[in-house]
């Protein structure tokens, strides 16, 4: 018997069709346009233009405390040098990433929820941000930390740095594994075969292969090492030196870190040491983009197996020319890459993947089975409802954090204190930089045409060589002559040989 209930059912089921299409479109805003948008800004205004693109996008409170937003706004205020600012921002990011923490560790489950990304679409998902991301948060706070000289809280950040990359960790192993069982209740299978048409290649290729995993970076653990180094901490200066080499190995800068550690930190150096132990540390080029491309997977509904449009992201290889050299005070300074953006988003990809593709499975049999579902009770008009809420609402996640760099490179040298002009590759800066202490960091930033340079960051002071007493106006001339040659004498041992013998073990000594 035909009721008037089972009349509307039909037009319910299309109403809340497009009510949930709708809805998911409302909140499936392309981060990859606004992440140009600003980006554009910034080459045509500078980066203040760039952070005043970005903050008009930031409407509610919700919108101005959600981490993407602060990541990308902390990294800008970052390189106009507003560290304070900055700070509070990464700040605010962070927020977002101890709740992520505190529910890997106490209620996994609940992060692995992904209703919304399985039915709909993956942009519906919370952004939780990718895990090499939620790494380089307390990073740059460190950075920001040792730029203002609050080197204590920059300890902490490196130390929360290392905790949290042992709580990713064993929260990805759990997830891996609660999404192969689910798709397998569902009829699907681990692997690539689902990916009919993906360029496998970009997340295959040997430096992605090469990473250990998608979210320790030898910068984070070099740079833990180098500012237990600068606190007098050596025994914790070493586990963080190791730890870069084993991320990135046979780089030689790295592993001088390590080698000449306890001839740097030992007191006869120290007595010794004349000139300025400094860490350059050299930024170049953007994070890249995650693109949307729609590809095909086999999916079995009521009418037999067909085959059903997936949107996945790619990630495409970087091309930006590679840095060198750096030069200053008359030495050149091998630059070494330690950090590739790029290859590491490409990595949390791969890493991603099987998931997605899994999810992928599991929302693509659904709106089958919705289709399907209208077509029978709706004919034409219901398939082409169907059809259109599907398209629609398939849509590849595109957010990331686009306003890191693309590449970071380090270089290390003993370097006189003073102003002093440095090159990149021969590109000379156009201000000088003032180094001082026994350790300096300088961070440098390659952006669009220009070079950005954050405020440098010293510790320490180098022992002083007391000058002789200036002679007295009425002293007779041969006393002024014994004097002038104690001056001089003493001026030929700001640099002695011992300390010279001991920069020779010294990373970029060498150079």
């Amino acid at each position: 018997m035909t009721t008037p209930l089972s009349r509307f059912r039909p037009r319910l089921l299309w109403v809340l069709t497009l009510s949930a299409a709708l809805t998911g479109c409302a909140t499936m805003q392309s981060h990859d346009k606004l992440a140009t948008d600003m980006q554009t800004a910034g080459r045509s205004g500078g980066i203040p233009a760039a952070i005043a693109q970005l903050e008009s996008t930031a409407k509610t409170e919700e919108e101005k405390t959600a981490l993407l937003y602060n990541m990308e706004r902390g990294e800008l205020l970052r390189m106009d040098r507003r560290y304070p600012d900055s700070t509070n921002a990464f700040l605010l990011a962070d927020n977002k990433v101890k709740e992520w923490e505190e529910t890997a560790k106490t209620n996994p489950s609940k992060l692995m929820g992904t209703v919304g990304a399985a039915l709909i679409s993956e942009r519906l998902k919370v952004y939780e941000g990718q895990d090499y991301e939620k790494v380089w948060v307390t990073t740059r706070l460190a950075l920001n930390r040792m730029a203002v000289g609050d080197f204590e809280n920059a300890r902490v950040d490196i130390k929360r740095t290392h905790e949290r990359e042992a709580i990713i960790a064993e929260f990805r192993a759990k997830e891996t594994l609660a999404a192969e069982e689910e798709a397998k209740s569902k009829g699907a299978t681990s692997g690539g075969k689902e990916l009919n048409g993906y360029p496998v290649e970009t997340l295959n290729d040997p430096e992605v292969l090469a990473l250990k995993n998608g979210y320790s970076n030898a910068l984070s653990h070099y740079l833990a090492g180098f500012l237990y180094e600068m606190l007098n901490e050596p025994g914790l200066a070493a586990p963080g030196y190791r730890k870069a080499i084993e991320l990135k190995p046979d780089t030689p800068v790295l592993e001088e870190g390590l080698r000449g550690l306890d001839n740097r930190t030992g007191f006869t150096w120290k007595r010794r040491q004349r000139m300025t132990d400094v860490l350059f540390i050299v930024e170049a080029g953007d994070a890249p983009a995650r693109k949307p491309k729609a590809f095909t997977i086999p999916v079995p509904t009521g009418r037999g197996m067909v085959t059903a449009s997936i949107s996945y992201p790619v990630i495409e290889p970087s091309k930006d020319a590679l840095l060198t050299t750096i030069s200053a005070a008359g030495t050149d300074l091998k630059l070494e890459k330690v950090v590739d953006v790029n290859v590491m988003a490409r990595r949390a990809l791969k890493d991603e993947m099987p998931g997605m593709v899994l999810r992928g499975f599991t929302r693509a049999v659904a709106k089958g089975v919705l289709q399907n579902e209208l077509q029978k009770r709706g004919g034409l008009i219901g398939g082409i409802i169907g059809a259109a809420a599907s398209v629609a609402t398939e849509q590849a996640d595109d957010r990331m954090w686009r306003m890191l760099p693309g590449r970071v490179y380090v270089a290390r040298g003993y370097l006189p204190p003073g102003e002093h002009l440095v090159s990149v590759n021969g590109r000379q800066l156009p201000q000088p930089i003032k180094i001082d202490g026994q350790y300096a960091l300088v961070p440098l930033r390659m952006y669009d045409n220009s070079v950005l340079t954050g405020d440098v960051a010293m510790l320490g002071q180098l022992p002083t060589v007391a000058a002789a007493p200036q002679p007295a106006a009425a002293e007779p001339a041969a006393t002024v002559r014994t004097t002038t040659t104690t001056t001089t004498t003493s001026r030929t041992r700001v640099v002695p040989k011992a300390a010279v013998k001991s920069t020779s073990t010294a990373p970029a000594a060498k150079n």
